[in-house]
This record gives C-alpha cells, sequence and structure tokens, in this order.
C-alpha cells in the first residue's frame, strides 16, 4: 500500500490550516458585521465566542483527523466502530459542495475585480458608476460564468499537484503574503487624516448598540469564519504529523484568523471614516464602497490591485481546503486515483457554480424555499450544514469519543501535559459549544 500523503512541515501544516479558516468572511463580513453592532463591543463578544466554542471546536476536528490518519468516514467507523456516525460524512460531503458553488461565484467576481484593477478600469468613478458596474458583472451571465469557471480551473490545478507540491507549498506562499499585503494595508489607512474616528468605532466598546441579535451574530460569525462543520480540518488534520501539537496548532489557526478579520477592521475603517462613507455598508463593500475609497487615494491603482489580491488569496486557500473533502473521500472509500477524483469534484462543482452565477441572470425567477439558487446555496451553507456539523463534532468528542483517545492525541502519547487544555476542551464541548450553536441555529433559521 502506497504510503499516505501528508503535510512536510509544521510551518505548511499551520499555513494550510490557517488559510482554510481565513476567507471573505474575515475580510469582507467580519467588519461590516462589528460596524453594524457595536464596533469594540462585537469584537468583545466575538473573541469569547473563538475562545469558548472557535477553538474547541478546531481542536476536535483535528483530533478525530490526527488520530486514525483517514477521511470522515473512515475515521468514525474506526474510533465508532459498529455505529453508523459516519453517515455524517455525506452531511460533508454535500455541504462542502454547497459551499464551493456559491463560494466560487463570488470568487469569480473578485478575479473580475482583479483584472479590471490591473487595466486601471477601477479608477475615476462615481459611487453610482461602481454600483452599475457591479449591477452590469452579476447581470451578465457570460462574464460571470466565466469567471467563475476560471476560478474553479485555479482552484483543482492546485489541487492536481497534491498535498505537498499543491496544497501546502500555496498554503505557505499565500498566507505570508495576505498578512503582508493586509499589515501594508493597515499602515496607509492609520496615516490617513480622520483615522483616529476609524478606530473609536472599531475598538470603542458601545455596548448600548449591541443586542441580543449583536451577540448571536458574533457567534455566527465567529462560527463560521473558522470554515467548521463540515470536516475541513478533520481532512487536514489528517495529514498532520503525530508530533505536532494540536493545541498550539489548533489556538495558532484560532488567534490568527482573529488576527486577519482585526485587521481587516483596521484596514477598512479609518480610510471609510477618513473619506466620509458608511461603515455599515454591508455586502456592497467590497465591490462598491472600497473601490471608492482606493480611487481617492493616492497610489489608488496600486491599492485597488493589492486588496483585490489579497481578497483572491483569502478565497482560493479557503476553497482548496473545502475541495480537499470530497477529494480525500473518494481517493480513500472508493479506490480512485487522485486525477479522477478531482475530475469527479471539478464537475460536481462546476455544476452547482453555474448554477448560483446563473442565478443573477438567466435564472433569476427559480425560487428555492423563497430564495434566489445563490441565496438558498448561501443560506443552507451558513445556517444548516456548518452549523449541524459543528453541533455532531462538540457533542461527538465531547460526549461519545473515548476519552483515552481524546487524551492521547492532546498529549502525543503522554509526551506533552494538557493538565488545563483538556478539562478546558471537555467543558467547552459538552456544554458551551453545544448551547451556543443550537442558539445560533434557531436564531438564524428564524425560529426564535
Amino acid at each position: 500500500m502506497a504510503k499516505r500523503a501528508g503535510f512536510a512541515t509544521r510551518l505548511g501544516a499551520i499555513a494550510a490550516a490557517v488559510g482554510s479558516a481565513v476567507g471573505l468572511g474575515n475580510i469582507w463580513r467580519f467588519p461590516y458585521e462589528a460596524g453594524a453592532n457595536g464596533g469594540g463591543a462585537f469584537i468583545l463578544v466575538y473573541i469569547g465566542c473563538i475562545i469558548v466554542m472557535g477553538i474547541p471546536v478546531i481542536l476536535s476536528e483535528f483530533i478525530i483527523g490526527r488520530s486514525t490518519h483517514s477521511n470522515m468516514k473512515s475515521a468514525l467507523r474506526q474510533l465508532s466502530p459498529g455505529k453508523k456516525y459516519y453517515l455524517f460524512t455525506y452531511l460533508c460531503i454535500l455541504g462542502s459542495f454547497v459551499v464551493i458553488g456559491f463560494y466560487s461565484v463570488v470568487c469569480g467576481w473578485i478575479i473580475e475585480y482583479l483584472y479590471q484593477a490591473a487595466l486601471g478600469n477601477l479608477h475615476g468613478h462615481t459611487p453610482q458608476e461602481y454600483e452599475a458596474i457591479f449591477m452590469g458583472l452579476v447581470s451578465n451571465p457570460w462574464r460571470c460564468v466565466g469567471w467563475t469557471v476560471i476560478f474553479l480551473i485555479l482552484n483543482f490545478l492546485v489541487m492536481s499537484r497534491g498535498i505537498h507540491k499543491g496544497i501546502e507549498r500555496v498554503a505557505s506562499i499565500m498566507m505570508p503574503l495576505l498578512f503582508v499585503i493586509l499589515i501594508v494595508f493597515c499602515v496607509n489607512s492609520l496615516l490617513l487624516p480622520g483615522a483616529s474616528k476609524g478606530l473609536e468605532f472599531l475598538f470603542y466598546p458601545d455596548f448600548s448598540e449591541l443586542t441580543m441579535r449583536g451577540v448571536l451574530d458574533a457567534f455566527g460569525q465567529a462560527f463560521l469564519s473558522l470554515s467548521i462543520g463540515i470536516s475541513c480540518l478533520v481532512t487536514y488534520g489528517s495529514y498532520f504529523k503525530d508530533d505536532t501539537s494540536l493545541s498550539m496548532d489548533a489556538a495558532t489557526v484560532g488567534v490568527l484568523d482573529t488576527l486577519v478579520a482585526i485587521l481587516s477592521g483596521v484596514m477598512i475603517f479609518p480610510a471609510v471614516f477618513s473619506f466620509g462613507l458608511e461603515p455599515t455598508a454591508g455586502p456592497r463593500l467590497i465591490f462598491e464602497v472600497l473601490p471608492s475609497i482606493f480611487q481617492q487615494m493616492t497610489g489608488g491603482y496600486i491599492w485597488a490591485l493589492l486588496f483585490f489580491l489579497l481578497v483572491f488569496f483569502a478565497s482560493l486557500t479557503s476553497t482548496i481546503s473545502l475541495s480537499e473533502i470530497p477529494i480525500t473521500f473518494l481517493i480513500e472509500e472508493h479506490k480512485l486515483s487522485r486525477r479522477v477524483a478531482i475530475l469527479w469534484t471539478a464537475l460536481l462543482s462546476l455544476i452547482l457554480a453555474v448554477l448560483a452565477a446563473l442565478s443573477f441572470n438567466v435564472l433569476d425567477d427559480v425560487v428555492l424555499f423563497g430564495k434566489s439558487i445563490f441565496d438558498a446555496m448561501d443560506y443552507a451553507a451558513s445556517n444548516i450544514f456548518m452549523l449541524i456539523g459543528g453541533l455532531f463534532t462538540a457533542v461527538y468528542v465531547g460526549w461519545i469519543l473515548d476519552r483515552k483517545v481524546v487524551h492521547d492525541q492532546l498529549t502525543n502519547g503522554g509526551r506533552l501535559k494538557a493538565t488545563v487544555v483538556e478539562p478546558y476542551l471537555i467543558f467547552c464541548l459538552r456544554y458551551v459549544a453545544p448551547v451556543s450553536i443550537i442558539f445560533i441555529f434557531l436564531y438564524l433559521t428564524g425560529i426564535i
């Protein structure tokens, strides 16, 4: 039997795991959620959510993956023989395809904007014209589908290179570059006139603006930002070496993911306040508000190009991790070659992505549960698949999995100490995470 692939270095493993977590949720969604929910007050709740819910679930996925060095289905069969917990794997695979489907469409828009920024076409427009530019893109089926297909081709070209030469190498390059670009943006934003107002808005905890809805939004944002619940990190954890400290790696992923989100706020809010724009602009932020800001900056061409390059890096590393879930499953469970597994995954991803892209134009009259195809996929991924997956993971590791497995993985077979980590992990998984996830699910689905 051929030796199973794995990450060659700890740095590469962390870069891949951080790349899985860091995505559009950090750079795009976090700033406008903070802007709408009391700035610093939202951030404090968000950090608390990462500590008591995010990192424990990350660590749970790592434990499941590395304890067996297998895909999710095989791992659950080995850890709970005779039980049917492995059926949960199919929910993860379906969820990964749904996320890839709608996420790739947004990533296609980012490539279009990166292309337009390179040509200098994002300069010299009014806010109304920026809105028209974006609407022109999404309403054109050929452009919308074309850029989506290009993004998927890039994604699966990386996957075709394998774990070490593809995923690990790309993440090891893109993640450091992402942080460098982000820090350069932050420095530039802090030098703008009126930047202090943006920082005050971001960091001053205005609890009068933080409602119960805002608290639940913070929990939801923390959960979705980390890409937990559909076994991305189980898959990556299965490639970790046995001497890796899972506790340290989980904490590193949580901290770096949070750092990107906060730095994104530092990048955006001083600039928004400096140019007198709306800090709670919502989903329009990337494609309409920020291009308007860049054109008013000295060297706006470079800033626009760097920004969309930054977002492209974040989006590509996220879809790579999502794609690896079905690819690993097909290779290990159905004995397909990596090439054939990639082709099947690419085909199914393409079908869903094209349907999502066409929901803005040709298929805009198709409604699923009162939503467009794109919105229905977004809703299902965020509010159903990830939350149910996170709940299952927390309950499984907290209540069902043999504590000896948990202890062995946390201590690397007794070589490390887990005196504080293990009780903290079990308490969070048994009580804090399940209750939090249930409340988020009831809130996001409109039940409460």
